[in-house]
């Protein structure tokens, strides 16, 4: 994990389509961009700064959001998620996260995610399977 340090940024983008919406995402009736599928993209853009420099056998899971949705976007306009690390404690990763449409912010917050070894983590998961 030596080559994760405070200031990598990551970015992710997308097309709002109806597919994306609270109506159909169950988060809400109006056909604007559900506010799951925001928090996604920011982790998506969390993954974009950092998984790449992760050693062989390793990967990030979220672990907490503190997410704030303050905009409405309507079908059919790009929005572009960034994550920026800005502290390593152990094995824990603290991003700040925006989202922005073509108009203006629409969400912002704090992200963090855990570094697990994948083959102890899938084992874990399997065990709870029994």
């Amino acid at each position: 994990m030596h080559n994760l340090k405070p200031g990598l940024v990551g970015n992710a983008d997308m097309v709002v389509g109806t597919n994306d919406t609270a109506a159909r995402v169950g988060s809400g009736k109006i056909f604007v961009l559900a506010t799951p599928v925001m928090i996604s993209l920011m982790e998506e853009a969390a993954l974009d700064a950092i998984e790449h420099l992760l050693p062989d056998g390793k990967q990030s899971l979220g672990t907490h959001l503190d997410i704030s949705h303050t905009a409405a976007t309507p079908t059919g306009m790009k929005v572009t998620a960034r994550a920026e690390l800005v502290k390593i404690e152990g094995r824990k990763l603290l991003f700040n996260v925006t989202a922005r449409d073509e108009v203006e912010e629409i969400g912002s917050g704090q992200h963090q995610r855990v570094v697990v070894t994948a083959r102890a983590f899938a084992d874990r998961v399997a065990d709870k399977q029994k």
